[in-house]
């Protein structure tokens, strides 16, 4: 197996959640799994640690990255300012297939009941409704930013905000991308992404904890 294989299942895992933050990622037994010596290893290991999803712990050596709820948060900021760009480019060129396939994977999400799958058809809605604005190197990094907030709002947010509410905001999405109104477009997925950051802020503001400087 090469390091580039290595690389993409190890970051799979760590997106999928399991390889958990803070988990120690023992490189002989990796090396053993995969068949490989060190090598390959040591070189995935160091393109997972360049992509911020490991990190070199004094004690342990590699670990799982572990962000706090304020970067997931700003990762979300990211995130709008990203996918409202690419929602913005990709309205123009909206065909009826783009529409068509938007719409599969949205009868698939009303028909689904598992909140990992739920994550799963998320991403893969946004992405279809972007990638009318032929941007692929902004579409991989919304893609990247998103994979790396799911593993943190994947089971929480489904928890608090179920599936309908999400779908809902779907709908009103494409529907305003169907009719070309880009304003409203815009601001309901900037709504959207808002509303996971409201939900994973929600548990601090019951506590009465203090914003974050």
């Amino acid at each position: 197996m090469t390091s580039d294989q290595i690389f993409t299942t190890l970051r799979r895992r760590i997106f999928d959640g399991d390889l958990g933050g803070g988990m120690p990622l023992d490189q002989e037994k990796l090396a053993n799994e995969f068949g490989v010596d060190g090598l390959p290893v040591n070189d995935a290991l160091r393109r997972l640690e360049g992509e911020g999803l490991v990190r070199q712990d004094p004690q342990n050596g590699p670990v799982v990255l572990v962000h706090s709820i304020d970067d997931v948060i700003e990762m979300l900021d990211i995130r709008i300012g990203l996918e409202t760009r690419a929602l913005k480019l990709a309205i123009p060129n909206l065909r009826h297939a783009h529409i068509a396939e938007a719409e599969a994977i949205l009868a698939t999400y009303d028909e689904t009941n598992s909140p990992s799958s739920w994550a799963y058809l998320n991403l893969k809605f946004h992405l279809a409704l972007y990638r009318p604005a032929n941007r692929p190197r902004l579409l991989k990094m919304i893609e990247d930013l998103a994979l790396g907030t799911q593993r943190y709002t994947r089971i929480h947010i489904s928890n608090m905000l179920g599936r309908d509410r999400p779908q809902n905001d779907h709908y009103g999405i494409l529907h305003a991308a169907r009719i070309g109104d880009v304003d409203n477009a815009v601001r309901l997925l900037e709504e959207h992404i808002t509303q996971t950051q409201q939900a994973l802020l929600a548990p601090r503001k019951s506590a009465g904890a203090p914003p974050a400087n």
